[in-house]
């Protein structure tokens, strides 16, 4: 049997899911009876409540006697490591394009990473049935991106293809009738050369992901690029250090369409499931012979951020969560390590309270925080550090290439604020009724920039960012003026003082919730700290007009405290607390007397 391994790459939201979708129903793979789900492949939760894919899934079809194996991945930049891991292990690639969009930021970066490879993508214009779709136009855009991403002579020859994945119709020419995805099939098996299979050589298998199973431990998922896999089999375990150890094999998976089949042997070409290593992890080589060389290490772009994980010392701690110490949190975080190989964490040694995660961006921390919370964590986080690098003297900071759609009436608004955020304005092209703008901004400009943008845009705007290189730092950013509303003592609010101490500024809290020494209940817009009684009460002794019969002269507004509006909310000197059930901010010293000698202090060195 022939065996093709692609991957789907593609900008967020483009259809990508929705394509997955077809090929995997028109292939025969559920029954004629059986209810299957939109975005099969989203089984995460995560990625059904945000809507977008998180973790690259495999499945099979089968096709004229062929074998295709199908690698769905991430669409949203800051999970771009998902991408590059995967993509030494497949034939070849289906890069999805919005007819609409055209080529956008991950469409660079997702490419340019499969041209690197010498890959020979097959391009599909899809949404090509919507009422503003240009699919020629597109094409061109797409031809023009391959030449300035430097694609060799016969990557520029790419095949290509129309769709409408929800309707699940693939046209090899605008204006052909079709009513299936064949012509998606048989491009596939025209255009994509079968995987390498030498059955004669001896086992070479590269692990591009892990799995878990309670019975049989860790499982890892990759590609058979010589020799066969077989039940019981002595294998060397070659890791990118150049260290080696000894396994067998115990069980072995293949994939016939979602579902894992356990088979006894597998041969070259194939995307399988190892088990019987503990040790194993993304990037080792299993190797039959001592003597076989190791595949080349998975190489990925490293993070430009940096988030400092804390143990949860607050007044309230330990109320809600289950995992609480910092012995804890490291055994999480090394787990997570061992799957995510976009992620980096510093481990300190000695007795220390925190440790340094580094991530590409805001979204990997508040994904990795979702899940711990789920799990019933509790810990602290500082204000994101963007890392800085030092070549021939000079400091350099990532620069991320920045695309927004939007209204054309937001488009000044939009333009200010992402100047004031030393951001480099680079194109505007109309869209109908909307514009699209292109901008150079640093990360550090960009760090908290998303709930400004959605305001500014009043929700209607899209913004896409993608690391672009490093480059000379563009100095001081100032991000936020605005100063905090903080509590001067513990209990429960009450509806009377938050009245009054909203005049300061949009509050996080309401009436009722617990609040400490040192909390952040609000933001004061006048530019600087603001301390208050969140539990006074009202005078009895006061004639004072009331609107409501509980003393408090009325409704008012609570602005939700989310865990990514938080990460661009505190300063250096603040702190998120992050338990199973809330989001809360404070201050680093609770006391105001700390926090007074503090700055008192940082003036006289300056």
């Amino acid at each position: 049997m022939e065996f093709r391994t692609i991957a789907i790459i593609a900008h967020v939201d483009h259809g990508k899911t929705t394509l997955v979708d077809g090929l995997l129903k028109q292939s025969g793979v559920f029954g004629e009876r059986e209810k299957v789900p939109e975005r099969v492949m989203d089984s995460n939760v995560q990625e059904k409540e945000r809507g977008i894919t998180i973790y690259t899934k495999n499945a099979s079809v089968r096709y004229k006697g062929t074998k295709i194996n199908i690698l769905d991945t991430p669409g949203h930049t800051a999970f771009g490591s998902e991408v590059e891991r995967i993509l030494r292990a497949v034939d070849s690639v289906l890069l999805l394009v919005d007819a609409c969009e055209g080529p956008m930021p991950q469409t660079r970066f997702v490419l340019k990473k499969s041209l690197a490879l010498g890959l020979k993508p097959i391009v599909v214009i899809n949404k090509v049935d919507m009422p503003n779709a240009n699919p020629n136009k597109t094409l061109n855009e797409v031809f023009d991106l391959f030449g300035e991403l430097k694609a060799s002579e016969e990557q520029l020859d790419f095949s290509y293809i129309f769709t409408n994945a929800k309707k699940g119709i693939a046209y090899r020419n605008l204006g052909d009738k079709s009513f299936d995805l064949s012509a998606l099939f048989d491009l596939i098996l025209e255009r994509v050369k079968p995987s390498k299979s030498d059955k004669n050589f001896p086992l070479r298998f590269q692990v591009i992901n892990l799995f878990y199973d309670n019975f049989l431990g860790r499982m890892a998922l990759g590609k058979i690029y010589e020799g066969k896999a077989k039940n019981g089999l002595p294998v060397f375990l070659k890791k990118p250090d150049g260290s080696s150890s000894q396994a067998k094999i115990s069980k072995i998976f293949s994939f016939e369409g979602l579902e894992r089949k356990e088979v006894p042997e597998a041969f070259a070409g194939d995307i399988v499931i190892l088990a019987g290593s503990s040790d194993i992890c993304v990037g080792d080589t299993v190797c039959q012979e001592e003597k076989s060389e190791p595949l080349p290490a998975i190489s990925i772009d490293p993070p430009t951020i940096s988030v400092e994980f804390l143990v949860n010392n607050s007044p309230l701690a330990g109320r809600e969560g289950k995992c609480l110490t910092i012995g804890e949190i490291k055994n999480r975080l090394e787990k997570e390590l061992e799957t995510n190989v976009g992620l980096g964490v510093d481990f300190p040694k000695g007795q220390e309270n925190s440790f340094e995660v580094f991530v590409r961006a805001e979204m990997q921390i508040e994904v990795l925080i979702e899940e711990m919370k789920r799990e019933g964590f509790e810990l602290q986080l500082a204000r994101p550090r963007v890392i800085i690098k030092k070549e021939n003297g000079k400091l350099l900071e990532p620069v991320e290439q920045v695309v927004i759609e939007t209204p054309k009436e937001y488009s000044g608004s939009i333009i200010e604020s992402l100047s004031r955020r030393k951001g480099e304005f680079k194109n505007m092209i109309k869209k109908g009724k909307s514009i699209m703008l292109e901008f150079e901004v640093s990360t550090r400009g960009l760090l908290g920039y998303a709930d400004e943008f959605a305001t500014a845009t009043k929700g209607q705007g899209v913004i896409t960012h993608n690391f672009s290189e490093y480059k000379p730092y563009k100095g001081q950013i100032s991000v936020r003026e605005s100063g905090s509303i903080i509590a001067d003592r513990n209990g429960k609010a009450l509806a009377f003082s938050l009245w009054n101490s909203q005049l300061q500024g949009p509050l996080f809290i309401k009436p009722g919730d617990e609040v400490y020494e040192g909390m952040i209940i609000g933001e004061a817009l006048k530019g600087f700290d603001v301390v208050v009684n969140p539990l006074k009460q009202k005078s009895l002794s006061k004639r004072i007009r009331n609107k409501s019969a509980d003393g408090s002269p009325g409704l008012f507004s609570v602005s939700e405290m989310t865990l990514g509006k938080a990460l661009g909310f505190i300063k250096d000197d603040e702190l998120i607390e992050v338990t199973p059930s809330a989001i809360r901010l404070r201050k680093k010293n609770l006391k105001a007397l700390e926090r007074r000698v503090l700055v008192r202090a940082t003036k006289k060195e300056i």
